[in-house]
């Protein structure tokens, strides 16, 4: 982890397109503005964190679902229109 020492009005650079100023400290809250590209998708660690985990349990494996999905698999499908 790389630490730096920035004062209000201080800019910090990553790569060529995204800067980060620190805006105002008051007491333990730094505020920061940030710009980048759009395409650079900017969240809150806690937030991201959250979205990581639902699209984790989303993709979960279910194993009765896969029996389940198996059963009509494996059932007889009778096409009316094909002889």
């Amino acid at each position: 982890m790389l630490i730096l020492a920035r004062k209000i009005g201080e800019s910090i650079k990553i790569g060529d397109n995204i800067s980060i100023e620190i805006i105002s400290v008051a007491g333990n809250t730094v505020k920061i503005g940030i710009e980048a590209p759009k395409e650079v998708g900017i969240l809150r660690k806690e937030l991201y964190d959250l979205v990581k985990n639902e699209n984790i349990g989303a993709s979960a494996i279910n194993l009765g679902d896969l029996s389940e999905l198996k059963k009509l698999n494996n059932s007889t499908y009778i096409d009316k229109d094909r002889k």
